[in-house]
Protein backbone atom coordinates (compact mmCIF):
# COMPACT_ATOMS: atom_id res chain seq x y z
CA UNK A 1 0.00 0.00 0.00
CA UNK A 2 2.68 2.70 0.86
CA UNK A 3 4.37 1.44 -2.03
CA UNK A 4 1.23 1.95 -4.69
CA UNK A 5 1.19 5.42 -2.79
CA UNK A 6 4.86 6.51 -3.33
CA UNK A 7 3.98 5.45 -6.99
CA UNK A 8 1.29 7.41 -7.07
CA UNK A 9 2.68 10.88 -5.75
CA UNK A 10 5.61 9.76 -8.03
CA UNK A 11 3.31 10.05 -11.10
CA UNK A 12 0.94 12.96 -10.31
CA UNK A 13 4.53 15.08 -9.74
CA UNK A 14 5.77 14.22 -13.01
CA UNK A 15 2.76 14.67 -14.69
CA UNK A 16 1.61 17.62 -12.96
CA UNK A 17 4.09 19.99 -14.79
CA UNK A 18 3.14 19.32 -18.06
CA UNK A 19 -0.18 20.10 -16.81
CA UNK A 20 0.74 23.23 -15.89
CA UNK A 21 2.17 23.90 -19.32
CA UNK A 22 -0.92 22.21 -20.89
CA UNK A 23 -3.09 25.14 -19.26
CA UNK A 24 -0.77 28.02 -20.82
CA UNK A 25 -2.57 28.62 -24.29
CA UNK A 26 -0.15 30.73 -27.05
CA UNK A 27 -1.85 33.91 -28.69
CA UNK A 28 -0.70 35.69 -31.86
CA UNK A 29 -1.05 39.65 -32.33
CA UNK A 30 -3.48 40.77 -35.08
CA UNK A 31 -1.09 43.26 -36.40
CA UNK A 32 -4.25 45.41 -38.27
CA UNK A 33 -5.97 45.70 -34.63
CA UNK A 34 -3.09 46.51 -32.75
CA UNK A 35 -1.65 50.19 -31.75
CA UNK A 36 1.13 51.29 -29.75
CA UNK A 37 1.07 55.09 -28.98
CA UNK A 38 3.12 57.14 -26.78
CA UNK A 39 2.62 60.89 -25.55
CA UNK A 40 5.06 63.60 -24.82
CA UNK A 41 5.22 67.15 -23.82
CA UNK A 42 7.23 69.31 -26.54
CA UNK A 43 7.19 72.69 -25.05
CA UNK A 44 4.57 71.82 -22.81
CA UNK A 45 2.58 70.95 -25.70
CA UNK A 46 1.96 67.11 -25.79
CA UNK A 47 2.06 65.50 -28.83
CA UNK A 48 1.76 62.02 -30.18
CA UNK A 49 3.30 58.88 -31.79
CA UNK A 50 3.16 55.37 -32.81
CA UNK A 51 5.53 52.24 -33.04
CA UNK A 52 4.49 49.02 -34.52
CA UNK A 53 5.22 45.85 -33.11
CA UNK A 54 7.75 43.56 -34.95
CA UNK A 55 7.36 40.60 -32.75
CA UNK A 56 5.49 38.98 -29.57
CA UNK A 57 5.11 35.64 -27.67
CA UNK A 58 2.06 35.56 -25.50
CA UNK A 59 1.11 33.04 -23.27
CA UNK A 60 -2.07 33.26 -21.38
CA UNK A 61 -3.88 30.63 -18.56
CA UNK A 62 -7.87 31.23 -18.89
CA UNK A 63 -7.67 29.07 -15.23
CA UNK A 64 -5.36 31.28 -13.73
CA UNK A 65 -4.27 34.90 -14.89
CA UNK A 66 -1.46 35.42 -13.06
CA UNK A 67 0.46 32.57 -14.66
CA UNK A 68 0.19 34.29 -18.12
CA UNK A 69 3.33 35.61 -19.88
CA UNK A 70 3.98 38.11 -22.40
CA UNK A 71 7.29 39.44 -24.65
CA UNK A 72 6.69 42.11 -27.25
CA UNK A 73 9.63 44.25 -28.92
CA UNK A 74 8.80 47.18 -31.38
CA UNK A 75 10.67 48.51 -34.33
CA UNK A 76 12.58 51.70 -33.31
CA UNK A 77 13.18 52.80 -36.48
CA UNK A 78 10.30 52.77 -37.47
CA UNK A 79 8.91 55.05 -34.96
CA UNK A 80 6.45 58.35 -35.64
CA UNK A 81 5.07 61.63 -34.60
CA UNK A 82 3.19 63.65 -36.25
CA UNK A 83 6.06 66.20 -36.59
CA UNK A 84 9.06 65.35 -38.89
CA UNK A 85 11.81 67.05 -37.29
CA UNK A 86 10.51 65.86 -34.04
CA UNK A 87 10.71 62.22 -35.87
CA UNK A 88 13.76 62.49 -36.71
CA UNK A 89 15.22 63.80 -33.52
CA UNK A 90 12.97 61.10 -31.94
CA UNK A 91 15.19 58.62 -33.49
CA UNK A 92 18.54 59.99 -33.71
CA UNK A 93 21.63 59.35 -30.71
CA UNK A 94 19.38 61.49 -28.31
CA UNK A 95 16.72 59.60 -27.77
CA UNK A 96 16.33 56.38 -29.22
CA UNK A 97 19.31 56.33 -31.10
CA UNK A 98 17.29 53.58 -33.69
CA UNK A 99 20.89 53.29 -35.89
CA UNK A 100 22.38 51.48 -32.89
CA UNK A 101 19.48 50.10 -31.23
CA UNK A 102 16.62 49.24 -33.83
CA UNK A 103 14.38 47.23 -31.42
CA UNK A 104 12.48 47.83 -27.89
CA UNK A 105 11.82 44.87 -25.58
CA UNK A 106 8.99 44.42 -23.10
CA UNK A 107 9.08 41.13 -21.16
CA UNK A 108 7.04 40.28 -18.38
CA UNK A 109 7.73 38.98 -15.13
CA UNK A 110 4.22 39.18 -13.23
CA UNK A 111 0.82 39.57 -13.69
CA UNK A 112 -1.34 41.40 -10.50
CA UNK A 113 -4.79 40.69 -10.61
CA UNK A 114 -7.41 43.37 -10.00
CA UNK A 115 -9.52 42.89 -6.40
CA UNK A 116 -12.58 40.80 -8.71
CA UNK A 117 -9.42 38.68 -9.73
CA UNK A 118 -9.69 39.28 -13.43
CA UNK A 119 -7.42 41.30 -15.54
CA UNK A 120 -9.16 44.61 -15.28
CA UNK A 121 -10.37 46.73 -13.08
CA UNK A 122 -6.68 47.27 -10.87
CA UNK A 123 -4.58 44.90 -13.01
CA UNK A 124 -1.23 45.29 -13.35
CA UNK A 125 1.22 44.12 -15.95
CA UNK A 126 4.90 44.05 -14.02
CA UNK A 127 7.97 43.68 -16.93
CA UNK A 128 11.25 44.55 -18.02
CA UNK A 129 11.74 47.22 -20.40
CA UNK A 130 14.65 47.22 -22.54
CA UNK A 131 15.38 51.02 -23.80
CA UNK A 132 18.61 51.84 -25.79
CA UNK A 133 20.15 48.71 -24.20
CA UNK A 134 18.90 49.84 -20.99
CA UNK A 135 16.78 47.32 -18.79
CA UNK A 136 14.50 48.93 -16.74
CA UNK A 137 11.52 47.35 -14.64
CA UNK A 138 8.03 49.15 -15.84
CA UNK A 139 4.46 48.48 -14.35
CA UNK A 140 1.44 49.17 -16.79
CA UNK A 141 -2.15 48.99 -15.91
CA UNK A 142 -3.95 46.36 -17.68
CA UNK A 143 -7.36 45.78 -19.12
CA UNK A 144 -8.21 42.15 -21.06
CA UNK A 145 -10.97 41.73 -22.33
CA UNK A 146 -13.76 39.30 -25.01
CA UNK A 147 -14.43 40.76 -28.12
CA UNK A 148 -18.33 42.21 -27.85
CA UNK A 149 -20.86 39.51 -28.68
CA UNK A 150 -18.82 36.78 -27.70
CA UNK A 151 -19.73 34.00 -25.75
CA UNK A 152 -18.97 34.15 -22.17
CA UNK A 153 -16.51 31.24 -22.62
CA UNK A 154 -14.92 32.24 -25.99
CA UNK A 155 -11.77 33.16 -25.49
CA UNK A 156 -10.52 32.65 -29.31
CA UNK A 157 -10.22 37.05 -29.76
CA UNK A 158 -9.16 38.89 -26.58
CA UNK A 159 -8.67 42.75 -26.37
CA UNK A 160 -5.47 44.13 -24.53
CA UNK A 161 -5.39 47.66 -23.34
CA UNK A 162 -2.03 48.61 -21.37
CA UNK A 163 -1.00 51.89 -20.52
CA UNK A 164 1.80 53.69 -18.03
CA UNK A 165 4.59 56.17 -17.79
CA UNK A 166 8.58 55.67 -18.20
CA UNK A 167 11.27 58.17 -17.47
CA UNK A 168 12.95 58.51 -20.49
CA UNK A 169 16.10 59.81 -18.91
CA UNK A 170 16.37 56.49 -16.78
CA UNK A 171 17.15 54.56 -20.24
CA UNK A 172 19.91 57.21 -21.34
CA UNK A 173 17.02 59.16 -23.65
CA UNK A 174 18.01 62.35 -22.14
CA UNK A 175 18.42 64.44 -25.62
CA UNK A 176 17.00 67.83 -26.20
CA UNK A 177 15.92 68.05 -22.22
CA UNK A 178 15.19 71.79 -22.59
CA UNK A 179 12.37 70.96 -25.03
CA UNK A 180 11.00 67.64 -24.45
CA UNK A 181 9.77 66.56 -20.76
CA UNK A 182 11.30 63.20 -19.36
CA UNK A 183 7.68 61.69 -18.67
CA UNK A 184 6.46 59.77 -21.84
CA UNK A 185 3.27 58.17 -21.41
CA UNK A 186 2.34 55.07 -23.11
CA UNK A 187 -1.57 53.51 -24.14
CA UNK A 188 -1.58 50.22 -25.96
CA UNK A 189 -4.48 48.31 -27.59
CA UNK A 190 -4.08 45.30 -29.07
CA UNK A 191 -6.07 42.38 -30.06
CA UNK A 192 -5.13 38.90 -29.69
CA UNK A 193 -5.98 35.36 -31.68
CA UNK A 194 -5.89 31.75 -29.93
CA UNK A 195 -3.42 30.11 -32.10
CA UNK A 196 -4.09 26.57 -31.40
Amino acid sequence: MPRRRLLAGLGAALLAPQALLAALLPYRLIHEATDVRFTFLLRGQPQHGRIPVSAARILIDPQNLSRSHAGISLDARRARTGLIFATEALKGPGILHTERFPQIHFRSTRIRLGPDGRLSGGAAVEGDLTLRGTTRPITLQAALYRRPGSAPDDLGELDVHLGGQLSRAAFGATGYSDLVADRISLAIRARIRHSS
